[in-house]
């Protein structure tokens, strides 16, 4: 498992935050895969395990859907939603790199 593909799987899990509008402030939305997905996107199972299989895995989910709860209250959904993505980010990155 090299940079290139910690990098794909980040970014692949990003796509997979959504931002659903609300009246009162975003909603963050996760699509949260299961461990098929992994394969049919083309991920190791090395990787999988690392990953979905980890024990920091719940935590991550639950800090992406909260992302809103952190955000100042003036922030464009856009840029809460650009938060939440980072948090993908942080995890992914500090864990499997």
């Amino acid at each position: 498992m090299d940079k290139d593909e910690i990098r794909r799987l980040y970014e692949w899990l990003q796509s997979r935050v959504q931002l659903r509008p609300a009246d009162d402030g975003p909603i963050i939305t996760f699509d949260e895969p299961a461990h098929e997905d992994f394969g049919t996107a083309g991920f190791a199972d090395e990787l999988v395990a690392r990953s979905l299989g980890a024990p920091w895995w719940r935590e991550m989910v639950t800090d992406i859907i909260e992302t809103p709860d952190f955000a100042e209250p003036g922030d464009p959904p856009e840029q809460v939603l650009g938060y939440a993505r980072d948090v993908v980010r942080e995890y992914i990155w500090k864990r499997l790199f």
